[in-house]
């Protein structure tokens, strides 16, 4: 039978080597850059080119999926030709991406 109080006292075992925590952690560490970070900001420098290269008359989707064509850039704010003589403003970081050319 195992006295309590050598139970108590840690049943004799001995301190683990510091590396048995770093390492584990650092791997950790490692998998969230390469699954999480490391594409977000992939994604991320790909739509700032994006805006930074819509010119006029492109033909955009909104993230809101309002397809529209770009009658003035600004800064900040894109103007977009929905339908015929039917404009809307949006913020320029609210442009998702380019739309199909209408056929």
């Amino acid at each position: 039978m195992v006295s309590w109080a050598y139970a108590a006292q840690g049943g004799g075992a001995t301190d683990s080597p510091m590396w048995t925590f770093v390492v584990p952690m650092l791997l950790m560490v490692g998998i969230f850059y390469f699954l999480l970070i490391r594409p977000q900001q992939k994604k991320a420098k790909e739509h700032k080119a994006l805006l930074d290269n819509l010119k006029r008359g492109d033909r955009v989707i909104t993230n809101g999926g309002i397809l529209g064509t770009i009658i003035t850039i600004d800064d900040q704010i894109v103007s977009l030709e929905v339908a015929d003589k039917v404009k809307i403003e949006v913020a320029r970081p609210y442009i998702a991406g380019f739309a199909p050319k209408k056929s």
